[in-house]
């Protein structure tokens, strides 16, 4: 049996569909090949990233190994950064004090004299020479041994700083024989640093106070020294070895010790106060031996300020120790400034290591030092010109 006959528009209407069809087909196909063909390969994507990053981080690697040596200069220059805001700020702070001081006492002069340092002749460190007037010889022996005289003198502070100056008040008769006879030494040598005091054994907490607070009002200096007129000083050395602490705000610097308080009366260094110190055969307190020793400038600022609640005890060293005993203070022990006299000296600048001060413990000075002191110098002496060679 036949069937029925399919027309020809019928045929004509599935060829068009079938074309469309096909064509739909093969857009979709097309579009998602073209997709995959573009869209990125994520394996490789990391791939690059790592291979981007990889001599990034070694160059990085290699920069931080090449400047280890740098990044540990860094680190020092920072300390000294901060060691040297820590000696602004303590400057500031007693700058400061200063100005509260000057505001509650409703005055300046004095106070102005002597803390306000701006006007005044810049030094390194100013050396004070406690003498008497019965030291003539001594002083003396000084001046033809490690103290310059005369243009060397003056040369000194202007090309180095260092400022040495005889410490001695007046009389007990002001203007008498012993004081026309120091007017005249005065004269002649202009190395004397004159007082507002009366001299005496007894007085010399009240010399060192008053010697402190009037060096400062005259120069504005990074240290200021006290020596006694029978003590060796190489001043090249002295200078050497202070220059180690400019950085620091408060040193006090000398051979520290720790001696018996002695309560029975009558005898050398009675400390009439020695309750204050406890039982009987209790020691001092840390302090430097009164042969030589050093302050820095706020520590000196700060005797000055404070000089008329400063106690005095019956020993100039124990009273020096005693005011700064309860500061922010760095008490450096230096045993290079005491050492004795030949042969131990003698052996140790031979052996390289030049002493700052040299003087006997028995005698609490140099023995016999009219006589001795060139002896001394010849054998323990840095050598003339070695301050000159020091690079403050």
């Amino acid at each position: 049996m036949r069937g029925k006959a399919v027309s020809g528009k019928s045929i004509f209407v599935l060829c068009l569909a079938s074309f469309l069809a096909g064509s739909l087909f093969t857009s979709r196909t097309w579009t998602t090949t073209h997709n995959k063909i573009h869209q990125p390969n994520h394996g490789s994507y990391k791939l690059g990233q790592v291979q981007q990053i990889a001599p990034d981080f070694d160059h990085k690697r290699k920069l931080a190994e090449g400047k280890a040596d740098d990044i540990m200069g860094e680190v020092s220059k920072t300390h000294k950064a901060i060691q040297s805001l820590d000696k602004t700020i303590s400057s500031l702070e007693m700058e400061l004090a200063v100005a509260r001081m000057r505001q509650s006492s409703g005055g300046h002069s004095q106070l102005e004299k002597s803390t306000s340092n701006h006007s005044l002749p810049k030094a390194f460190v100013v050396i004070g020479i406690n003498t008497a007037f019965s030291s003539r010889k001594r002083r003396d022996s000084l001046r033809e041994t490690w103290m310059p005289t005369g243009e060397k003198l003056r040369k000194l502070e202007r090309e180095k700083g260092i400022v040495i100056r005889f410490v001695i008040g007046h009389s007990a008769t002001a203007g008498g024989v012993l004081d026309k006879a120091l007017d005249k030494e005065e004269a002649e040598h202009k190395d004397f640093l004159r007082l507002k005091h009366v001299e005496g054994y007894h007085k010399l907490s009240t010399k060192t106070r008053l010697y402190f607070s009037t060096a400062v009002s005259m120069w504005d200096s990074e240290f200021y020294v006290k020596v006694d007129d029978d003590v060796h000083l190489n001043l090249g050395t002295l200078a050497t070895t202070l220059a180690q602490y400019r950085s620091k705000p408060r040193i006090y610097i000398g051979c520290m010790k720790s001696g018996p308080v002695l309560s029975q009366k009558g005898v050398k260094y009675h400390e009439p106060e020695y309750w204050k110190f406890g039982e009987d055969g209790n020691q001092y307190f840390r302090h430097a031996t009164g042969q030589i020793y050093g302050i820095s400038k706020d520590l000196a600022a700060y005797i000055s300020i404070n000089s008329p609640i400063l106690h005095r005890y019956a020993n100039e060293d124990v009273s020096l120790g005693s005011w700064f005993i309860g500061l922010e203070v760095e008490h450096v022990d230096d045993h290079s400034m005491c050492c004795a006299t030949p042969p131990d000296c003698e052996w140790k600048a031979q052996a390289g290591h030049v002493c700052v001060a040299s003087f006997d413990w028995s005698c609490s000075g140099v023995c016999k030092s009219v006589e001795r002191m060139k002896y001394v110098h010849d054998s323990c002496g840095e050598g003339d010109g070695a301050v000159w060679k020091v690079d403050i």
